[in-house]
């Protein structure tokens, strides 16, 4: 049983009719799209004909787009289709179910859910933690100007590693959104700006030790909070990703 009641069915897929667990997005046997993102809210994968969530429970809302752009798709090579999930423009592989989320989309994004968490008290799972294992390295193209992509851990703390290209816009693997959504409701934003600041407060801490050790100088002025909060975004998201997608 899944968090919203909903269990594990078996259904049918559309185009053969053969058996299909509800968490495929695949049938095994055609090779058929059971399921998209389609969760305006978590952005989350939902079997063709469900009404709802699984993960959130969120009403399905997701348009297909007419779009004459050709964005090929940074793992797979062939052109992304453009979708509207909610209110929010995206870009999907229809081979891999990658997603191109442009710099504006994700910053009212991530924007929209942190203040949901700060508003409603949402209880998310907990942050992940340990180590994020070793992986072969792979770097991909920007689908918009062909240049390779940093791989950054979304936050610093999320251990969600996506691609980024900061002028254009930051790819997501397989449900990797999903997580990064998961992440911010989960608090993950106010974990990372005390982290930020922290090390704000540790770099201020060593500077004044590297003073005094070369000219005895003193320095009694405490750190600015202030500051620090309006620079690593306690209210502002997008100073966040400004910082952790450079």
């Amino acid at each position: 049983m899944g968090k919203w009641g909903m269990a594990v069915e078996t259904l049918n897929c559309p185009m053969c009719g053969a058996p299909a667990d509800s968490d495929a997005t695949r049938c095994e046997h055609c090779g058929a799209a059971l399921a998209t993102v389609a969760c305006p809210s978590c952005f989350a994968t939902m079997f063709k004909g469900a009404k709802f969530c699984s993960h959130c429970g969120a009403a399905m809302s997701r348009t297909e787009v007419d779009d004459a752009m050709h964005e090929p798709c940074p793992r797979c090579k062939v052109d992304m289709k453009a979708i509207v999930v909610g209110t929010s423009n995206l870009r999907e592989c229809p081979k891999c179910e990658g997603l191109w989320v442009d710099a504006a989309t994700l910053q009212q994004i991530c924007d929209d859910r942190d203040k949901q968490t700060s508003v409603l008290g949402f209880e998310g799972p907990p942050l992940p933690g340990g180590s994020m294992g070793m992986e072969t390295v792979r770097y991909l193209p920007c689908p918009v100007c062909g240049t390779m992509m940093n791989r950054i851990n979304f936050a610093h703390c999320s251990n969600v590693i996506v691609d980024v290209c900061k002028p254009h816009g930051t790819w997501f693997d397989k449900d990797e959104l999903r997580r990064v959504i998961e992440f911010i409701r989960a608090g993950g934003f106010e974990e990372a700006r005390q982290r930020e600041i922290h090390q704000l407060e540790a770099d201020r801490m060593a500077m004044k030790a590297a003073q005094m050790g070369g000219s005895g100088a003193s320095l009694n002025q405490p750190i600015d909070f202030g500051y620090a909060e309006r620079h690593v975004g306690i209210s502002l998201v997008g100073e966040l990703l400004k910082a952790f997608l450079k």
